[in-house]
């Protein structure tokens, strides 16, 4: 599950409000989530999934190979979807930021006359920017 660790992802409001969720999923009180029950929250959100659907669901974050999802495994699974969220956001924000410096030329680059005087001008940035673009670059 691409090492994610919960505590680094998730706030302890928001493992709160994990449980919750986990706790409205697993109708029976077993401590974990069934298909049965996953298929009937499906259900309840309006989705008609299969049993391979549901079966699937469960197998990409049943760490323990029960075919159930513990808490454990929702945790792990929300602090995976929390992290892909934001990495797909900082993305965003940089094709913006990279949009923004471009210029009207249409062309796919950044003039690095215009990005030295950005960082040290806008930014007020003290890094040694020349140094960082050779001379091949101006």
């Amino acid at each position: 599950m691409n090492d994610v660790k919960v505590e680094e992802e998730l706030t302890e409001i928001e493992i709160q409000k994990c449980r919750e969720a986990f706790n409205a999923f697993d109708k029976d009180g077993s401590g974990t989530i069934d298909p049965e029950e996953l298929r009937n929250v499906l259900e309840e959100m309006g989705q008609k999934p299969t049993e391979e659907d549901v079966l699937k669901m469960i197998n990409e974050v049943d760490q323990s190979n029960r075919g159930v999802i513990e808490f454990k495994d929702f945790l792990r699974a929300m602090a995976r979807q929390k992290r892909m969220q934001r990495e797909r956001e900082d993305e965003s924000d940089i094709r913006d930021a990279f949009d923004a410096l471009k210029g009207d030329d249409g062309r796919s680059s950044i003039d690095a006359k215009k990005l030295i005087h950005i960082i040290k001008d806008e930014f007020n940035l003290t890094i040694d920017i020349e140094v960082i673009f050779s001379s091949n670059f101006l």
